[in-house]
């Protein structure tokens, strides 16, 4: 097997301006593009099964179907953030479905969602991605059902995500209370690790454990979703940690309070910050959201790991207190060795990230 860190014959990256979830438009840019829309405002009146839309920013639109099926449906697709065509596929799908998962659902298909630079990308390349990404739905237990494909300048592949989910278990964004606490499902680190590889500064286990990361569905969602004591979910993706936990608590009318040494860190993710490994995402998520936190004693490159752009990130869960051991095992039995508390939600509208 060739080593993936080795310069390919053709290196997918090269073909894109971005990777991964650090593709995502600014929070305050898409905030601006959205604001005053027509279906923002009436969304609600007009279409009262409509359970969760765009109001808070969630993970995935769901519609109730009866009283107890509802329907989770969302999209998620991006460039390429490694050079390997099967693992982009794998990572791509990944990302997709734990939307599903974010909102308490259980995945039953997708459909695929695929441009392709014809004619400069070899056909074989682009049927290595759509392997990954199907390898990644066998796994869930679910089918690519169909899809769409466009001939584009740069190579964008993604999966429109449909599932289930009992309308009584729907976790969103809005639901945490003053007194949860906070546990996040995987570490944190991908874009960090993303722009040390471009730069050829990537170990091949720290290459190893990106791809173990972003790959790893996050398959605890439903059943962490059918706990009375989870109030709110959602999954770190492209606005980094900060940016997510920002909108529980504006949704959800709470303040924040995290330690910053409580994060679990991909290995070496530190050292690599330190050394000035980071993306213009995350540079652009601080300008965009920054001033709605206060930082105590954090270094600039401890904040960049906050704002970090994160693929195919863990959940991101607000509990209460007696739900906090639960949540842990439930996140153990599926495999997330990492899941930590990080902090906890208070009464107020600040969040507070504390060395």
């Amino acid at each position: 097997m060739n080593d993936p860190l080795l310069a390919p014959a053709i290196r997918l990256t090269q073909f894109s301006h971005g990777g991964g979830c650090g593709c995502k438009i600014a929070p305050s840019v898409l905030r601006d593009i959205l604001a005053d829309t027509p279906f923002a405002s009436h969304m609600a009146a007009a279409y009262p099964d409509l359970l969760v839309g765009i109001e808070h920013g969630d993970d995935a639109a769901v519609y109730k179907l009866n009283d107890t099926q509802a329907i989770v449906a969302t999209t998620d697709f991006f460039m390429p953030i490694v050079d390997d065509p099967f693992e982009f596929g794998r990572i791509a799908a990944t990302n997709a479905l734990s939307d599903v998962y974010a909102m308490g659902g259980r995945p039953l298909f997708a459909l695929a969602i695929v441009g392709m630079p014809i004619g400069k990308l070899p056909n074989e390349i682009i049927r290595q991605i759509l392997a990954g990404g199907e390898s990644v739905c066998k796994q869930a237990g679910i089918p690519i059902a169909g899809g769409h494909s466009i001939d584009a300048p740069e190579p964008i592949y993604g999966l429109v995500g449909i599932g289930v989910v009992d309308p009584r278990r729907v976790k969103q964004n809005s639901g945490g209370v003053a007194g949860d606490h906070l546990i996040l499902g995987k570490p944190l680190g991908v874009g960090i690790y993303s722009a040390a590889l471009k730069k050829g500064l990537l170990s091949a286990d720290q290459y190893a454990a990106m791809i173990a990361a972003t790959t790893q569905l996050n398959t605890a969602g439903a059943d962490l979703a059918a706990i009375d004591g989870v109030h709110a979910m959602t999954d770190i993706t492209g606005f980094g940690l900060l940016g997510h936990l920002l909108e529980i608590t504006r949704a959800s009318r709470c303040a924040a309070h995290v330690e910053l040494a409580r994060l679990p860190l991909l290995p070496g993710v530190g050292e690599l910050a330190q050394g000035g490994h980071i993306t213009g995402a995350s540079e652009r998520n601080w300008a965009s959201y920054g001033h709605e936190a206060r930082l105590a004693g954090i270094a600039d490159w401890q904040r960049a790991l906050l704002t970090d752009p994160q693929t195919s990130g863990g959940l991101l869960v607000s509990c209460a207190a007696d739900a906090r051991e639960t949540v842990l095992e439930i996140f153990r039995r599926h495999g997330f060795a990492q899941a930590t508390e990080i902090g906890r939600l208070d009464a107020g509208s600040n969040v507070t990230i504390v060395a």
